[in-house]
């Protein structure tokens, strides 16, 4: 049962915009040894040849900071009319489901992935995406990530190819670049450009209207069969999150 790691590691990376970096302070081995002394055991009670043991902290970390899935919380207070469900009131049985990959890597930076591209691959692979299936948007644009082109650049889900895949009976979706729409940047540049309210943040904001999930900031999908596989994607359960990091797998069949 070979297990392929989908999470992208959690450390500091210089080219993260600075309100997504993450920094955590790892504690060595003897720092336990004050520590115990604090608490009032006697440095003649520690275990022989021990040198402590060690910890760490996280200083800081946006729940979107790396591979992590976001609720429809995040979206918008409302979804379908009712409250949006938070991280922590999502259903775990939609986050372990057979995986479907479907591979955009040729679509350009700043060029959207419509329902015809979708369904272009589906036909030309003789794949078909059935109800409570997660799929997993392909772009390689994880090459990138440590690296400020990582933000910039990439291609993103429209909102009519989000329907699309929900229409389809699909809950949980991810993808392996910054995010699920066309990169921020350029989403704001064109948006003031064209002044067109509709034009930023589209494809999440179909959360508003239809109850999906999805992953962002994932990696390795290229390691990946198109099919023969579960998804594992447990959140954090951070009440009342947005979102919460999860530590995203890929279990193939046997």
């Amino acid at each position: 049962m070979p297990i392929i790691d989908l999470s992208k590691p959690i450390q500091y990376n210089p080219g993260d915009p600075s309100f997504m970096k993450v920094k955590i302070k790892h504690k060595a081995h003897k720092k336990a040894r004050w520590l115990l002394r604090f608490f009032g055991l006697p440095s003649s009670l520690f275990p022989s040849n021990w040198d402590g043991w060690a910890d760490d902290t996280i200083k800081k970390m946006g729940v979107h900071s790396t591979t992590h899935i976001d609720a429809p919380w995040h979206y918008s207070p409302t979804c379908e009319g009712k409250p949006a469900k938070t991280i922590d009131q999502i259903p775990l049985e939609w986050c372990y489901a057979p995986g479907i990959v479907i591979d955009m890597s040729h679509k350009p930076d700043f060029e959207g992935i419509t329902s015809v591209d979708l369904q272009g691959y589906l036909t030309k692979h003789d794949l078909t995406i059935e109800k409570g299936m997660i799929v997993l948007i392909r772009t390689d644009r994880d090459q990138h990530m440590g690296t400020k082109k990582f933000f910039s650049h990439g291609t993103g889900m429209t909102a009519e190819a989000t329907h699309w895949l929900i229409d389809q009976g699909v809950k949980v979706m991810g993808i392996d670049q910054w995010g699920w729409d066309l990169p921020l940047p350029y989403l704001i540049k064109k948006a003031k450009e064209t002044k067109n309210p509709d034009l930023f943040w589209e494809a999440h904001l179909v959360g508003r209207d239809r109850e999906y999930l999805h992953m962002e900031q994932l990696t390795n999908l290229k390691s990946l069969p198109l099919t023969g596989f579960k998804v594992a994607v447990f959140p954090l359960k951070i009440v009342g999150a947005s979102a919460a990091p999860a530590r995203v797998v890929a279990i193939l069949d046997d």
